[in-house]
This record gives C-alpha cells, structure tokens and sequence, in this order.
C-alpha cells in the first residue's frame, strides 16, 4: 500500500489509524513528500508497523507514489491519498476482484463524502473526448448497489492495482505534476488489455481536496495542465472529435477566467500541451472504456458540476 502525505499530520494519523483496523492483511508504506511537519520521525514513532519513506523536497504526486510502490512486493498494489478514512473490510473488499479474475487489472472502491450522504467517486469514467469525470458524484451511496456502468478506471484517492499491470505500463506518469495521472493510468492499462473492475462495498470516506484547496490557483493550474498534457499524448485533436474538444476547453477556460479571476487554467493547459511535445501517441483506449452516453451538453454540465463541488476532481 502507497500512500503519499504532503503535511495535514492530521489526516495522515487518521487515514494510518483506520488501516490499524482493516481486516485484510497489508503492508504499508508512507512516502514523505518533503513535508515540514516532522511526518515521517511522527510515523516511525506512532506507526512502526508502516515503512517510511521520505523524500527530501516535495516532488510530483507520480513521483511520490511511483518510489512508494517500489518498496512494496505483494501482488497488489493499493494507491491511496492520506484524506482517506477507510472501513475495516475496505481492503479486503477492494482486492477481492483482482483475486477473482485474472484479466482484472484495476478496482474502484466507493468513495464518499464526509457524512457519507453522497458519492465523492465511484471510479473514473471517460466521454469521447478524453474529459474525465468522477463517476456517480453527488449520487447517494445506495445508488452503486448492482449497479454496472461504464467504467474507465479507479479513482487515484484509493484505488487497487494488479502490481503485473502496474509495471507492465510502468506505473505513474512522472510528467504530471498533480490531477489526471490516475486518468492517465487508467486509459494505459485499458489500452494495455487490462479489465477495470468497481467494489461497490469497498467503502472509505474521502475529505478531498486536503493538499491544494478546492479551486485554489494551484490545483486548477496542475488540472489545466494534465487536461493539456492527456490532450496531446492521446493524439485527440487528430480525432473526428476535434472541435467539440477546442470548444469545449475553450468555454472552460473562460469560465474558469471570469469566475477566478486569472488564467491559470490557460496556462496549464498550455504548459500540459508543451510537455507532450515529442513523445509518443498513446493509442485510443477500448470502446468499453469509454461512455459514448456522455454528449457535449452533458459534458458542460459535469464539467459545472466538478467545478462548484469542492469534494470532485478539478477540470
């Protein structure tokens, strides 16, 4: 188990003090991502069950999570953000499809809000843009109960991963500061023939936004960016979906400008598209990976819905 913590001691002690109660056996390691807080001496000191790892300034969430991975060893890999508070059967539940079925490659368990009235994500899907969006937020809970819709991948904040499929596509893309690298990871591993699967009864309750505050110039810059990175390394502006995607970005962007008062997301986006130069096109992810139900009005209506709910994924 991955976990990266960048400061809020608070949270990190929370989410550490769930695991102690988990009814499936795991190893974690906390990857100090050049905090200031004394998190990893307070880890080795409450914690000494977990292994620590500290890097000595704050790097990329990829890089973090890629170095926590590589010391661990179990057949499953399970990334999770250190806002997570986790019900005791949570892991025992969210691995139990990769046990299940060898094809198999990533699980999405249910995340909540705080108070656990809504879904914060239940997984990740993808219209045929490429545009991600957390699947069901906002729903109830209940509404995940034999449920079976399209799904991309698992959402990054707590997410299970086969450890064959997660070198076999090598991990985390280290190019992406922060927002849309568990996107990105879900789209190479269906391209890679990798099934995702969806635990409706692993639950755990996701605070969201703890690092970079909701719509904060921080996180719609690094959002901006991996929107622009995904764009370019997917190759889909070179797709019959041309248009609708410039339009679309295009609107965000001055939304985005008018609400916030910058263009941050401009420029993120731009800098994502900058950073794809060069490198190879990724190939179109299976038409199973994709929800074609999503049009362009729906599309503008979740990309609204992700911007004034501070518990989903930014744009």
């Amino acid at each position: 188990m991955a976990i990266v913590a960048y400061r809020r001691w608070d949270l990190t002690s929370s989410c550490l003090d769930h695991l102690r109660r988990q009814t499936r056996a795991h190893r974690a390691v906390v990857c100090d991502n050049g905090c200031d807080e004394g998190t990893a001496d307070r880890v080795r000191a409450q914690y000494p069950e977990v292994k620590v790892l500290r890097l000595e300034q704050n790097m990329p969430y990829a890089v973090a999570c890629n170095r926590a991975v590589t010391h661990g060893s179990g057949d499953a890999v399970v990334m999770m953000n250190n806002d997570i508070d986790a019900r005791p059967d949570f892991l025992e539940r969210l691995v139990a499809p990769l046990e299940a079925d060898a094809r198999v490659g990533s699980v999405a368990g249910l995340l909540v809000a705080p108070g656990e009235r809504r879904v914060d994500s239940f997984g990740l899907v993808a219209d045929r843009t490429l545009s991600a969006f957390p699947r069901w937020g906002g729903a109830l809970p209940s509404r995940a109960e034999g449920a079976n819709p399209v799904l991309t991948g698992p959402a990054g904040a707590a997410a299970a991963f086969r450890r064959r499929a997660w070198e076999d596509v090598g991990g985390l893309d280290e190019r992406i500061f922060a927002y849309m690298e568990d996107f990105d990871l879900a789209l190479r591993l269906r391209i890679a023939g990798w099934e995702a699967a969806a635990a409706p009864d692993a639950v755990a309750v996701h605070i969201g936004s703890a690092t970079n505050v909701h719509r904060s110039p921080v996180q719609r810059r690094n959002g901006g960016f991996g929107r622009g990175y995904v764009v370019r390394r997917y190759g889909i502006l070179r797709t019959r979906v041309a248009l609708e995607v410039l339009v679309t970005e295009a609107l965000v962007v001055a939304a985005d400008a008018v609400i916030s008062r910058d263009l941050q997301a401009l420029r993120g986006r731009v800098d994502g598209w900058r950073a794809g130069a060069g490198l190879p096109r990724h190939a179109r992810p299976p038409a199973d990976a994709v929800d074609a139900r999503i049009g362009f009005r729906d599309a503008l209506a979740l990309r609204r819905g992700v911007y004034f709910d501070a518990g989903s994924a930014g744009t």
